[in-house]
């Protein structure tokens, strides 16, 4: 069975430049989401797209 890539869709540099609109780096920007999403307390409310490629980010790319 081959194997199928489950990144094949991503879109790169997308959340980079997110982050730099924010105008935050990367990492502050990650962990901004991820306390930012689905809390009613703030203005900001990343969507689940954002959600995700804070996860990405978190997990894969900053243990490297």
């Amino acid at each position: 069975m081959p194997k199928v890539n489950p990144y094949k869709n991503i879109k790169e540099g997308t959340f980079t430049k997110q982050a730099r609109q924010a105008g935050m780096t990367i990492p502050k920007f990650a962990d901004h989401v991820i306390k930012n999403y689905k809390n009613p307390k703030t203005k900001y409310n990343p969507s689940l797209t954002t959600f995700r490629r804070a996860q990405f980010y978190k997990n894969l790319v900053v243990k490297k």
